[in-house]
């Protein structure tokens, strides 16, 4: 099949373009509002852009909680989304008003950073600090926009000591979940490695 997208006349019940771009890393983001609120929530469209120096971003669909208290603090953590942590990482997406502590709903302990001022998760066994670099509207058809493309640089990095093994981190040791289509998820559970030509 094919379909324009312009047109979304695919067919389907729900639009299949997040179930055709995965697995997505999950970009679990905890951020703190000028009032002192602490918010975390989860967005599939995240990744990692530059090898040196680090950069990575993520897309909000509209002016969230998260992007207007990175807009204010020029910050944010982006914490590792592991399956141990997959239920309380669903309850911090919850919809809730701007006053609400997404790592006390969540039941998460909030552990301080150490080059931002933003929180980080304490259970996560990976932490990246960020630097806000750039926010780049990304417009509909339209000319409106209501989705944004928000780019970190990362400035401090912290991983459990657990899943250093021999001068390597073992990520499949640490069981981080992607996001697939719909409401489905993936575990990455084992690694092979396979060498670039020449």
């Amino acid at each position: 099949m094919f379909y324009e997208t312009s047109r979304n006349d695919h067919g389907f019940a729900v639009d299949p373009f997040k179930a055709l771009v995965a697995p997505r890393p999950i970009g679990w983001i905890s951020s703190v509002s000028p009032e002192g609120v602490r918010n975390l929530a989860p967005y599939s469209y995240f990744n990692a852009f530059a090898q040196s120096p680090h950069y990575i971003g993520f897309g909000s669909g509209g002016r969230k909680d998260s992007m207007r208290n990175i807009e204010a603090a020029g910050e944010f953590a982006v914490n590792l989304a592991t399956e141990a942590l997959a239920e309380a990482m669903n309850r911090s997406s919850a919809n809730v008003p701007i006053h609400v502590d997404e790592f006390q709903l969540a039941g998460l302990t909030p552990a301080p950073c150490r080059l931002i001022k933003a929180p980080r998760v304490g259970e996560s066994p990976v932490c990246l600090e960020c630097k806000l670099f750039r926010i780049v509207d990304l417009p509909g058809d339209d000319g409106h926009v209501d989705d944004f493309l928000l780019i970190g640089r990362v400035l401090g990095i912290h991983i459990d000591d657990r899943f250093i093994e021999n001068g390597r981190v073992n990520t499949a040791a640490m069981r981080p979940i992607a996001r697939l289509g719909y409401s489905e998820y993936a575990t990455v559970k084992e690694a092979w490695r396979m060498r670039r030509p020449g």
